[in-house]
């Protein structure tokens, strides 16, 4: 048996993870699998909702909640989840405890009660669970009117959703700006919302961080790095200097490690060993954009591996010292398409720095009696 309750303003604000995967979205044709973590504060219907990459986790849920906290301008009394059960699994007693006081920790930062429905119980948070439905339908619709799925990049999706949320809340603004009286006031600053780990730099260049293997400049190799890890990046940091920051990669199906490469970072090495690249564990993720796989493909398929191993490294060293990735690849491509394996040496002088003959400058100097000259009036003048 449901009882239907009221929400009083400023009382309460609801978290909740849903599946975005049924709508079909990508990013350069690639499926986006995620999630959507999404806030609402039942009296006035007031919406967040921020694209969640990863699981339901700790991270997602604290970096999500800030962000519609600090949007809203206040925090509301209590903050009621679904006992965040998917972020436990899997986990043992001690981390189910640690993320649990790292939850109280960030409800007892924005002065809200933390409170869970019961396990299973959905419709105990059914304020958030019903908007669930409604903000995934008006996103289909959005889409539907767009005409494609498909987008540039992951901010271009983050952006789309931002500006429904923003039309949905603009039609509650009367009311949200009636709950804002009631909320509590925000504090100076926001907590946390993130993990850190420190990882060494192997001689491969890289880290492995929670079964995920990220390259990184081969000046690092032996230096020990902090790891800020976001839902959706990781910050790395050398002592308290920023270094970079690399996207966050997530374990393959099965367990298998996942590989978070830029060819950048190794390309100089590889130039010295170019049959490494043969045999690589990390090779397809190696080339930067799908062009370069088929190009190597193509390759080994004509000239053999000792060949294909020297071009492909050398196209992928000519990317990046000529910094024309975007445009290589379209020379790539263009030769693929009339069946020709891509040429090193032309691409090579077809992405040279374009060269230009130095200036003939003539100095023409004056006759040396013309400092005699100025001599003469100047003592003439005194």
């Amino acid at each position: 048996m449901i009882f239907r309750q009221e929400h009083p303003p400023g009382r309460m604000g609801l978290s909740d993870f849903c599946d975005m995967r049924n709508l079909g979205v990508s990013i350069v044709g690639v499926p986006l699998d995620h999630r959507l973590y999404h806030f609402r504060l039942p009296f006035s219907g007031f919406e967040s909702a921020h694209v969640v990459l990863g699981g339901e986790s700790f991270v997602a849920l604290a970096e999500g909640l800030q962000n519609a906290l600090w949007t809203l301008g206040g925090a509301p009394q209590q903050h009621r989840s679904d006992s965040l059960s998917a972020a436990f699994r899997n986990l043992d007693a001690d981390a189910k405890e640690d993320m649990t006081r790292r939850y109280d920790a960030l409800c007892t930062h924005y002065s809200m009660t933390p409170t869970r429905n019961n396990k299973g119980v959905s419709h105990e948070n059914g304020s958030i669970e019903s908007a669930h439905g409604h903000i995934k339908a008006a996103l289909e619709d959005e889409l539907l009117l767009r005409g494609s799925r498909d987008f540039d990049d992951l901010s271009a999706w983050r952006k789309f959703v931002d500006e429904l949320v923003s039309r949905r809340n603009a039609r509650n603004a009367a009311r949200i700006d009636l709950e804002r009286a009631d909320l509590k006031e925000l504090p100076p600053r926001k907590t946390s919302d993130f993990e850190e780990e420190r990882v060494r730099v192997t001689s491969s260049s890289a880290f492995t961080l929670r079964k995920v293997f990220y390259t990184v400049p081969s000046r690092l190799i032996g230096h020990k790095l902090l790891v800020r890890l976001y839902d959706d990046r990781l910050e790395i940091f050398q002592g308290s200097t920023h270094l970079f920051d690399r996207p966050r990669g997530r374990p393959g199906p099965n367990g298998k490690h996942g590989h978070v490469v830029d060819y950048r970072h190794v390309i100089h090495s590889l130039r010295r060993k170019p049959m490494a690249l043969l045999n690589l564990v990390y090779r397809d993720q190696l080339f930067p954009r799908r062009a370069y796989a088929k190009a190597f493909d193509a390759l080994l398929a004509g000239a053999g591996e000792k060949v294909a191993c020297k071009t492909m490294v050398g196209l992928l060293a000519l990317a990046h010292e000529r910094a024309c990735e975007a445009e290589l690849a379209a020379a790539i491509e263009e030769a693929l398409d009339a069946s020709l394996p891509p040429d090193l040496a032309a691409l090579t002088e077809r992405f040279a720095p374009k060269t230009q003959a130095a200036p003939n400058v003539i100095v023409a100097l004056p006759e040396l009696a013309v400092y005699d000259a100025l001599a003469s009036l100047e003592g003439a003048a005194t």
